[in-house]
């Protein structure tokens, strides 16, 4: 009954329209009169503690450090440079694009942001070179997965937080599964691409390479310097967002010019009220954890999900199900805020390494930006290419079958994932 209680109260305040955090919050209180455990002091000390977190607050840092290089010019260095090394090969403004989305996703670790910023400038270089407008739009859709999955990443934080696990090992386990994905899409690309007619583009001298390259330089040191710093101990995850934003800040104003204190002032907005939407979820959340552990549902779903503990890998399969399914209708940070305190105590008991659960946790829940009704993603991406959503959907499903390929095989073989984090963790 808790359990019931606790769904038919957070769906049917998603479905008449009540944002999420409102939602969560009312399923906690509905929860609090049902225990008989209503107290407004607890209620408020729940909704404190929740967003009163050291590791949280990096994501501000990490939203506004994204932004400021959006603004600042990184993108089109990025895409530039990109293109001098991989644009004159067949197809190579998808592999642009691509490795583009890569190269970004360690600066922004957003992919909505990711999303627009990159499809503005490169879907509409695609379709003027002669390459299809569904299946380019659909790739910028696809790749830029990576962007919560490369660090730094949002989600990883807010699990890693929500779940009591190291950021900074969060963090090591998603560089290799970014590595998985943006290979499989560029073997993706290369057969999907064949159909277009768009010529290769001009092979960029030595010369003009190196410049390229160098103009980026500045770009692609940051999220070297971020790995480096976290995997020595030099910093943690919050004190490299604070880094990242001044980082930002000095190369957008002393190196490229091209930030304002305009720009700056509109990014420190934007972020704020990107963030300020994140941490009240992430408060709202604490609220219904905290009633989900009185009410006993974790241990409730354990015992659901009992039949396959003493089975690690079909138990990761019938979570990856449940979390694609659930991430049909339900955006990727209150995927992770309702789910994760619930799942874990079935995967502790399971023997899994909470890290690689983690990852992979995460990877799940991000395939739901590309699937539709919510398909956040999506709606992004076919915005920002100029389609409607039927001819998105139709595009992305190769590109969508190879991250399910991905999941499955680091599901299957837990050492693709586990025998990279060991080394970076070393």
């Amino acid at each position: 009954m808790t359990i019931i209680l606790f769904l038919a109260s957070l769906i049917g305040g998603i479905v008449i329209g009540v944002p999420i955090a409102f939602s969560l919050l009312f399923s906690g209180i509905m929860l609090m009169l049902y225990l008989d455990v209503f107290n407004a002091q607890i209620l408020s000390q729940n909704l404190f503690n929740g967003a009163d977190s050291f590791s949280m607050m990096a994501i501000p840092f990490f939203v506004v450090a994204g932004d400021l290089m959006n603004r600042g010019g990184l993108t089109n260095k990025i895409v530039d440079a990109a293109t001098s090394i991989v644009g004159h090969i067949r197809g190579g403004l998808g592999y642009v694009a691509i490795l583009a989305i890569l190269l970004f996703a360690s600066l922004v670790g957003s992919a909505v942001a990711s999303t627009a910023a990159l499809g503005a400038i490169l879907i509409p270089m695609m379709v003027r070179s002669g390459y299809n407008r569904d299946r380019s739009t659909a790739l910028i859709a696809g790749g830029n997965i990576l962007s919560p999955i490369m660090p730094p990443s949002v989600p990883m934080i807010i699990f890693g937080v929500t779940a009591g696990v190291s950021v900074t090992d969060l963090f090591m386990g998603g560089i290799a599964p970014a590595i998985y994905i943006t290979a499989i899409l560029c073997v993706v690309w290369a057969l999907v691409s064949r159909k277009d007619s768009a010529a290769p583009l001009p092979r960029k001298s030595f010369r003009e390479v190196i410049s390229a390259v160098r103009k980026a330089i500045w770009a692609i040191f940051m999220p070297v310097g971020i790995l480096l710093g976290l995997r020595s101990g030099m910093f943690t995850p919050t004190e490299a967002g604070v880094m990242a934003v001044v980082y930002a800040l000095l190369i957008g104003v002393f190196v490229y010019r091209e930030l304002t204190l305009q720009d700056i002032k509109e990014s420190m907005i934007s972020s704020a009220k990107a963030s300020s939407a994140i941490m009240f979820l992430a408060a709202a959340a604490m609220v219904s954890s905290w009633l989900m552990t009185i009410g006993n549902i974790p241990r409730i779903v354990t015992d659901l999900l009992q039949p396959f503990i003493e089975h690690p890998m079909v138990l990761m399969l019938v979570i990856a199900g449940l979390v694609l399914l659930v991430g049909t209708s339900m955006d990727v940070v209150p995927t992770i805020l309702i789910l994760t305190p619930v799942l874990m105590p079935a995967v502790k008991q399971a023997g899994i390494n909470p890290v690689y659960f983690g990852v992979v946790f995460i990877i799940t829940c991000v395939m739901g930006l590309l699937t539709p009704p919510v398909g956040t993603v999506l709606n992004v991406a076919a915005s920002t290419g100029r389609i409607n959503m039927e001819r998105i959907v139709k595009a992305i499903w190769p590109f969508l079958l190879a991250i399910v390929i991905t999941l499955l095989l680091l599901i299957i073989f837990p050492s693709l994932l586990i025998q990279p984090l060991e080394f970076f963790t070393q």
